[in-house]
């Protein structure tokens, strides 16, 4: 139709951040992790744009924003949807349990002057899927008229859009049960205008969805469901080609676990051939298991195919802790032999490490560290609290048997204590979470760090970079790194309702001094690592480096590291481990020549 005669509906995709503990919105000039629910959801917006689904006398006008790197101002989106003729959605999108209060504040001014939001993501799927009724945070947001999304959009995006152009958004789109295919559906895709806004310019996808293993404090399993759904190779390379053509070519492959797609092997050789084929400049993080290592040729190709960092879901070195979590697929016994895989092709390796399992003390947690640091060979640990998350079989636990939770939500960021545990207190438990990054992230260990890196052939200046990352987020913001950034931003008036808004002649000096001091510190610490790194680079004999974390696996080691000898649950997972390799080798010896 000529433009003159088509109608205007915009739809506004908001992934929200959350507050600090002083009530300001977690926000950056670049931020660190890209939204993959941000970039889905656009992708599948744009797809319903093409298509036409809203007919073809509307025009569809779509804008993303991760509130992490981009200031949100409710009213003059409102403002600006009224102007165009009042159509229109706004999506908060991938709203986790931390998040949701600042969704429903985002919310409230909307529905004020009366757009139509609606809120999505693991904290709504989460509920929905395991607690009975409707709770009363998400009771909140029906009685201010905000529609409620549980499930995954693809498919049925377009049904919101259709009811929200037609004014008669449903209440509850509950999908739950019908969880979507993914091959063919249409790619994740940000605009590199937005990439450009995090650090590193990283874009995310995810290449499947589900988990099949049964983690109790996980919320993956009951939100994408235990049965796995992939995307196909054809699918990954679009993807990718999609984004190099906008200058994009650094990725974050967001499943949970990519070892266990079954389809990594086609996606690796085809990212292969893009690398060594083509010349295409592709890296990329991913996210695996403890036992990656132990399927043929994975480790080695996705070196090959750009993977230059890896996360891996560590979670303790105390098999009695994997044990009470369900994680039954983590042993002890193989976790020298797994980052020693990783450090062998050159990447990074990433480890989730969680404080506050049952039988954790600080002293324990404090030894543990020490043992990680020196028979480990890991580069860069992450603390998390134990969190009884909406939508994991730890929160239904508690929630049946009625045990009392933090209310707020928005501390449910695995950084703050949320329940009891049966041997620390709430105060003892917080002083073991900042007393372990403290432990782990001295300038002595990240130095050790460093030079592992330069005796692996790995940059130590890239290995710097990263260190003190994660050392600045902690030490300086109080921030967990993967909330972290750079270049803090502060907005005086956006601050959670029921705090005072702060005189603008206290708040702006106070927030300079704050930024420059902090940036003073970051600096005495970066010249502290380069003379490592200098010290490092210049020493000829750097490949040659060796400690007990890089030494080669050797049977003798699981009667020698404590790691296998601290604790009587270590020594048990040790001598099971000696009696599973005693029994492979007499097979083998069995087997004709």
């Amino acid at each position: 139709m000529p433009p003159a005669a088509r109608r205007r509906f915009r739809l506004v995709l908001i992934k929200p951040s959350h507050y600090d503990d002083d009530g300001y919105v977690i926000q950056w000039l670049r931020s660190a992790i890209p939204s993959n629910t941000l970039a889905s959801l656009h992708g599948l917006a744009l797809d319903i744009r093409d298509r036409q689904v809203l007919g073809d006398d509307v025009e569809i006008e779509i804008s993303a924003f991760d509130e992490t790197n981009t200031r949100i101002r409710p009213k003059k989106i409102a403002r600006r949807i009224r102007q165009e003729g009042g159509l229109g959605l706004v999506a908060l999108v991938g709203v986790q349990s931390n998040q949701y209060p600042r969704a429903l504040d985002i919310a409230r001014p909307l529905r004020e002057a009366g757009i139509p939001v609606a809120i999505g993501g693991f904290h709504v799927s989460g509920c929905m899927a395991t607690l009975p009724g409707i709770q009363p945070d998400l009771q909140t947001a029906l009685d201010r008229g905000i529609s409620l999304f549980a499930g995954e959009a693809e498919g049925r995006l377009e049904r919101v859009l259709l009811d929200a152009l037609a004014g008669r958004l449903a209440p509850i789109y509950n999908f739950m049960q019908d969880l979507p295919g993914l091959e063919g559906a249409p790619p994740p895709i940000l605009p590199s205008r937005r990439i450009k806004r995090t650090g590193g310019r990283i874009t995310s996808f995810d290449a499947g969805r589900g988990c099949p293993f049964q983690c109790s404090f996980c919320t993956i399993i009951n939100v994408q469901g235990r049965k796995s759904r992939y995307r196909s190779a054809d699918d990954i390379e679009a993807i990718v080609r999609r984004n190099l053509s906008q200058g994009v070519d650094r990725f974050f492959i967001t499943d949970d676990n990519f070892a266990r797609n079954r389809n990594w092997e086609a996606i690796f050789d085809r990212l292969i051939a893009l690398r060594e084929g083509e010349g295409a400049s592709i890296h990329f993080l991913i996210q695996v298991d403890t036992l990656c290592h132990k399927i043929p040729n994975f480790v080695e190709k996705a070196a090959r195919a750009g993977v230059t960092r890896v996360f891996i879901g560590m979670e303790s070195i105390n098999p009695e802790s994997l044990l009470a979590a369900k994680k039954r697929q983590n042993r002890i016994s193989e976790y020298r032999r797994m980052l020693l895989a990783w450090k062998n092709v050159g990447c990074f390796t990433y480890a989730g490490y969680i404080l506050g399992f049952p039988g954790d003390t600080p002293g324990s947690i404090e030894r543990d560290i020490g043992i990680i640091q020196r028979e480990l060979p890991l580069d860069l640990l992450e603390f998390f609290c134990l969190t009884p998350l909406p939508g994991s079989e730890d929160h239904k636990r508690l929630f049946t048997a009625g045990t009392p939770m933090d209310p707020d939500m928005n501390k449910y960021d695995l950084e703050h204590v949320c329940a009891g545990h049966p041997l620390m207190s709430k105060e003892e438990w917080e002083r073991a979470y900042r007393l372990a990054w403290r432990t782990y992230y001295t300038p002595e260990h990240m130095a050790r760090v460093m030079r592992r890196a330069g005796a692996s052939g790995i940059s130590p200046g890239k290995m710097m970079f990263l260190l003190l990352w994660f050392w600045g987020c902690v030490t300086l913001e109080k921030i967990h790194p993967l909330e972290g950034g750079y270049l803090r931003r502060k907005v005086r008036t956006d601050r959670r309702p029921g705090l005072p808004i702060e005189n603008p002649l206290l708040f702006y000096p106070r927030y300079a001094f704050d930024l420059i001091a902090k940036h003073v510190r970051v600096v005495r610490m970066m010249l502290r690592l380069a003379a490592v790194r200098r010290a490092i680079k210049r020493d000829p004999d750097r490949r040659s480096y060796m400690d007990t974390a890089l030494a080669p696996v050797s049977d003798q080691e699981m009667d020698a590291l404590e790691m296998f000898t601290a604790t009587d649950a270590a020594r048990h997972a040790a001598d099971k481990a000696k009696r599973e390799l005693a029994r492979v080798r007499a097979e083998a010896l069995r087997q004709p020549a």
